[in-house]
């Protein structure tokens, strides 16, 4: 097959950096002069990309679009925000060139580290570490008449993307009914799908309310007050989208009034976020620094992924996690 040049800058792990070069031995591969250490972090402009057919990490915005030449990008990441607008979307289709992401590497570890939270609010685990952590005292009585199980509850999923599909996967053996907010209302086994103009009269029967929406314009503070108000008091809370889709103030305002049995917050704005911001002392909220997606073998499946399309891409067939 054709030699392609391949634009990166990804920074990897020794092993997944073994497993890119290995897996591009037949094509040329480009680094950048700046790597790219987050990806929340805009990469660099970077001149080498300009000679590149596909380019593969965090790259500018800017230069995607000025290099006409490109011809697939896939971010190292399950989030695009900064790439998810119409200016850049719809260039890339008018030249007839690919843009795909890596939900597929996040969606079970996100979707577990969902799961693992509900469970673990719902069974008193987290009280329970505290007592351990404190004082060490035996709270038999409280413990045990607050624990509940998740058979039978309702769960609310915000968004239904490969994260929310695979999260609906895991909760089926618990007899969960599950809804689920998406635009496209086409139906879905073992989830009724829902449009957002039904949110509100849903809302109110939802047990567990599971934030995976993308940071867009359309999403900005989604779970709002108003929304707040509607949920069911005592229902649970849980972000594994972006933090920027909640507003934080509406949140903090529902546990202080103790509406919500919960939080579980595992992105936020500003991320980090301060010591001294009051989500960390809020009643009932629990937070996670953001490691939902993580997993030990992380960066090597990024690679993997990589790779599979680019094979998929040098044959014509169709791409994993494709967005255009």
């Amino acid at each position: 097959m054709k030699s392609l040049t391949i634009w990166t800058n990804g920074v990897f792990t020794p092993p997944a950096t073994r497993l890119l070069h290995e897996g591009l031995r037949d094509h040329r591969l480009v680094v950048a002069q700046t790597a790219t250490t987050s990806v929340l972090i805009p990469g660099q402009r970077d001149e080498g990309l300009f000679s590149a057919d596909i380019a593969f990490g965090q790259p500018d915005v800017k230069d995607c679009l000025a290099h006409a030449g490109l011809r697939w990008v896939e971010v190292s990441s399950a989030g695009y925000t900064r790439y998810d607008t119409p200016d850049f979307l719809e260039a890339f289709r008018a030249r007839g060139s690919a843009f795909s992401n890596m939900s597929g590497v996040f969606a079970d570890p996100c979707a577990q580290h969902a799961l693992a939270m509900m469970l673990a609010l719902n069974r008193q685990l987290l009280p329970s570490h505290v007592d351990q952590l404190t004082d060490q005292s035996w709270h038999y009585t409280e413990r045990r008449y607050a624990s509940a199980i998740l058979t039978g509850q309702t769960v609310l999923l915000l968004g239904f993307g490969a994260i929310g599909r695979r999260l609906a996967d895991l909760l089926a053996p618990f007899g969960v009914k599950v809804y689920a907010v998406r635009r496209q209302t086409r139906s879905e086994r073992g989830v009724t799908i829902i449009p957002e103009e039904q949110l509100t009269a849903v809302l109110p029967e939802a047990d567990h309310v599971v934030n995976v929406l993308p940071e867009n314009a359309s999403t900005i503070n989604y779970v709002n007050a108003r929304r707040l108000a509607s949920f069911k008091p005592g229902a649970k809370f849980y972000n594994v989208g972006r933090g920027t889709t909640v507003d934080q103030t509406a949140l903090l305002d529902a546990l202080q009034s103790g509406r919500l049995g919960g939080a579980y917050l595992d992105v936020m704005d500003p991320e980090p976020l301060p010591p001294s911001h009051p989500l960390w002392t809020a009643p009932r909220c629990h937070i996670t620094p953001h490691i939902a997606g993580g997993r030990l073998d992380q960066d090597e499946a990024i690679v993997r992924h990589f790779l599979a399309n680019l094979a998929a891409f040098q044959r014509g067939e169709p791409m994993t996690d494709r967005v255009v």
